[in-house]
């Protein structure tokens, strides 16, 4: 391995992670000199949630090309979700105490790969990070929020439902973007090009909107609150887990861009929902900021060193 080789890969990496960064300590910045506050950040991430990214996923998805995509990918994703859910949970049973158990679950295994992974892929694969992006989050969504779900549930004593984790997970916008771009695909209709102007204008303010809220919301009081729990759950979520299931996605096979994607994916930071949905099921939301604050900040630094890695792999 030549030095300049390594020179060149790190960066590579920061040029895809440089500008995602610099958008979330823009958003802080934005947050701390008043001009954005708590009212903005809830509507603009509802914005994005409910309008932008599901219009951005269905163009993008819109665009790929069948050939492009390989099912095994998905397939080892859906399947590398559990299991990493499966290591996280033995891990909280023996170091996590029992009120917090199911709040580190959550944190250390679910990942904000519609945003966070979905800027990494496309500041590093372009539009085909985006739309591969966009199958990925159609799977990780219905997993993510359904065995969220289940963990919370059993941690609170609620019961669970699943008719209603199925109901919600439907009509999860992102999902219905998936889902309409797919029948949208099988129907054969084309698409005016004046509605895919519009469509392609309305989804770019997806991620920079999306990346200047995570920023906006971020608390460096969560980071001097830190524990045990928080740090142990930082490094299983942006460090244990991605080189496990990176390494075993490179054992199985797939090279150069699934590769990539996978680990970007898998090294997401915690999702910022997870903090919502803690409060609702009584978790504990102090523990849940934190894991999100850490993992957040800790995955610029891991996500520029796994991609230099990556991409001085042999083919």
């Amino acid at each position: 391995m030549n030095s300049p080789s390594l020179w060149a890969s790190m960066g590579q990496a920061l040029d895809v992670t440089l500008p995602v960064c610099l958008l979330i300590a823009l958003g802080a910045v934005l947050r701390w000199r008043a001009l954005i506050d708590a009212a903005f950040i809830a509507t603009a991430s509802r914005l994005v949630f409910t309008l932008s990214m599901p219009v951005m996923i269905f163009f993008d998805v819109l665009a790929i090309h069948p050939d492009a995509v390989n099912p095994a990918l998905l397939i080892y994703f859906a399947v590398g979700t559990l299991a990493s859910l499966a290591l996280v949970w033995l891990w909280g049973c023996w170091r996590a105490t029992a009120a917090n158990r199911a709040t580190f679950i959550q944190g250390a295994f679910r990942g904000n790969g519609a945003v966070l992974g979905l800027a990494f892929a496309t500041g590093m694969y372009g539009h085909y990070g985006v739309s591969l992006g966009a199958l990925l989050i159609a799977v990780l969504i219905p997993l993510y929020n359904g065995l969220s779900v289940v963990v919370l549930s059993i941690y609170s004593g609620q019961r669970l439902n699943v008719l209603r984790i199925a109901g919600k997970v439907l009509r999860n916008p992102l999902i219905i973007g998936v889902l309409a771009a797919l029948l949208w695909r099988l129907a054969g209709i084309g698409m005016p090009r004046w509605i895919a102007s519009a469509g392609n204008t309305l989804g770019d303010l997806t991620l920079p909107l999306a990346l200047l809220c995570i920023g906006g919301s971020l608390s460096l009081a969560e980071l001097r609150n830190s524990g045990r729990e928080t740090i142990e759950a930082t490094l299983l979520k942006i460090v244990i887990l991605p080189l496990l299931l990176t390494f075993g996605g490179w054992l199985y096979g797939f090279r150069h861009a699934e590769l990539g994607m996978l680990f970007l994916y898998f090294a997401a930071p915690s999702a910022t929902a997870g903090f919502v949905m803690a409060k609702a099921m009584g978790g504990n939301g102090e523990l849940a900021a934190s894991i999100i604050a850490f993992t957040t900040l800790g995955a610029m630094l891991t996500v520029s060193i796994g991609l230099s890695i990556l991409t001085l792999l042999p083919g």
